[in-house]
C-alpha cells in the first residue's frame, strides 16, 4: 500500500473483540492482557516459559491456553503475537495453522522485515494486521506489566492491503480497548518513524550512559534528575535492543549519522572556543606582567564560533516542543505549571490528587522532581491557566506548600 496514514475512526469500529489469545506473556503481552481484562474481555495466554505464564495469570491477566484442546473449535476473535521481531513470522504461521483466532496481529517494533518474512513463510496476510503499541518500559517481564501502559498512546497499524476493513477494525478495537489511539500507516513509514522517535533515541541515551562507566565517584554523586531522564531508557535489555536495531538498521543509521553530525559540529565549535579562551587568557596574563590594572578574565567567545552550539540548542528546544502531549496532539502552551512541595511518604500523591478533585480541577499532566538527601520533592502540576489561582488557594488552605508563578 502507499505511504498513507491516518486514524481509524469510530465509524469503522465493530464490537467483535470479546475473546483474545495473547501469545507471549512478557511486558507487552501481559500489559495488553491486563488492559483487556479490565474491560471484561476474555483472555487466554500462552508462553514457552512456564514461569512467565504462571506469573501473568497470577496477576489476573487471563487464564492459560489449554494446549491439549483443539483451538479451531472455538477460535478467539483476535490473537496477539507478543514476541520478538525475529520469531514473529514463525509464531504467526504456527498460530494460523492451529486456527487460534479469526484475526491476528503482533506488537513488534519493526514492521518491514517482519512482513517480508511472514510473506516468505506463507502466512495468511488476509487475517494479519501488523501492529505496534507505542508504550513500553525499560523493565522487562510480566512483573513489570501495567494495565495502563498504553493509555493515551498511539498504536500503529500497518495493514498490507490484503486484510479487509472488518479485519483492520477488529485490531483497531483491540487497541482502543487497551486505551490507545490506533493510527494506520504503511510498514516503511512506520519503521522510519520509530527510528526517529524510539530506536535512535535509545542509542543516544545509551551513548550518554556509557560515558558514566568511567565516571569517578565524585562526578556520579552530582548526578541529578537531568542525567536520569536522559539515560532512563538505556536501562533496557541489550540483547533485545540489538535485535530491534538489527531489524531496523537502515532508518536508524540515517538518524544516528545526522545526530552524530550535530554533535561533531558542536564539539568542534566548543573546542575552538576553548582554544581561543586559553589563548586569550595567556595573552592577558602576559600583559598583566607589564601593565598594572589589567584584567585576568578571559575574553568572551566570538558569536560566530558559538553559532553551531546555539543552533543545535535552539533546534533541540523546537523539536522538544513538537512532542505530542497527553491527548496525542502537540502540547500547546495552554497549561500552566504549578509547583507543589510534597513530602516523600506513602499516600502523598493520592492526597494531592484528591485535593485537586475536591477543588474541581483536572490535572492534565504531572512531573515529579525528587530532592536527593531530603525527604521531599516537587510535583509539577499542569493545569489550565484559569484554574491556577483558585486551585492554589484551595491547596494552601489544606496546608500544601504551593508556588504558583515559579
Amino acid at each position: 500500500m502507499g505511504d498513507t496514514s491516518g486514524t481509524v475512526g469510530d465509524g469503522e469500529r465493530r464490537d467483535v473483540v470479546r475473546r483474545v489469545t495473547v501469545i507471549g506473556a512478557g511486558l507487552i503481552g501481559t500489559s495488553i492482557a491486563l488492559a483487556l481484562r479490565a474491560r471484561d474481555v476474555d483472555v487466554v495466554l500462552t508462553d514457552p516459559d512456564p514461569a512467565s505464564l504462571r506469573l501473568a495469570c497470577d496477576l489476573g491477566a487471563g487464564r492459560p491456553l489449554d494446549e491439549t484442546a483443539d483451538p479451531s473449535a472455538a477460535p478467539a476473535d483476535v490473537a496477539v503475537v507478543a514476541a520478538p521481531p525475529a520469531v514473529v513470522p514463525q509464531v504467526l504461521r504456527r498460530a494460523q495453522d492451529r486456527g487460534l483466532a479469526h484475526v491476528y496481529t503482533d506488537v513488534a517494533s519493526v514492521k518491514a522485515s517482519v512482513l517480508a518474512e511472514a510473506e516468505r513463510l506463507g502466512c495468511d496476510m488476509a487475517t494479519f494486521v501488523p501492529g505496534h503499541p507505542m508504550g513500553g518500559r525499560e523493565k522487562q517481564g510480566p512483573g513489570a506489566a501495567r494495565a495502563d501502559l498504553f493509555l493515551g498512546r498511539s498504536w500503529a497499524l500497518c495493514p498490507t492491503g490484503k486484510a479487509g476493513p472488518e479485519t483492520v477494525a477488529a485490531v483497531a478495537e483491540l487497541a482502543r480497548l487497551c486505551g490507545a489511539d490506533p493510527l494506520v500507516l504503511d510498514a516503511g513509514a512506520h519503521d522510519r518513524a520509530v527510528a526517529l522517535v524510539s530506536h535512535a533515541p535509545h542509542v543516544a541515551s545509551s551513548a550518554v550512559a556509557a560515558r558514566l562507566v568511567a565516571g569517578d565517584t565524585a562526578a556520579l554523586s552530582l548526578a541529578g534528575q537531568g542525567v536520569r531522564d536522559v539515560t532512563r531508557v538505556a536501562g533496557g535489555d541489550p540483547a533485545m535492543w540489538t535485535e530491534i536495531l538489527t531489524h531496523n538498521a537502515a532508518p536508524v543509521s540515517e538518524v544516528l549519522y545526522a545526530v552524530a553530525a550535530d554533535l561533531v559540529a558542536t564539539a568542534d565549535a566548543l573546542r575552538e572556543v576553548a582554544g581561543e579562551a586559553d589563548g586569550a587568557a595567556g595573552d592577558t596574563a602576559s600583559r598583566a606582567g607589564s601593565a598594572s590594572g589589567a584584567s585576568g578574565a578571559s575574553l568572551p567567545a566570538p558569536a560566530e564560533a558559538l553559532a553551531p552550539v546555539r543552533d543545535l540548542l535552539e533546534r533541540g528546544r523546537s523539536g522538544h516542543g513538537r512532542i505530542p502531549g497527553k491527548h496525542g496532539t502537540v502540547r500547546l502552551p495552554e497549561y500552566t505549571v504549578m509547583p507543589v512541595v510534597i513530602p516523600d511518604e506513602p499516600g502523598t500523591l493520592g492526597r494531592l490528587f484528591a485535593a485537586a478533585a475536591d477543588a474541581g480541577v483536572n490535572i492534565e499532566d504531572v512531573r515529579i522532581e525528587h530532592t536527593p538527601g531530603l525527604p521531599l520533592g516537587v510535583a509539577q502540576l499542569y493545569v489550565l491557566p484559569e484554574a491556577v489561582d483558585a486551585f492554589a488557594r484551595s491547596l494552601a488552605a489544606d496546608g500544601w506548600s504551593v508556588h504558583p508563578g515559579v
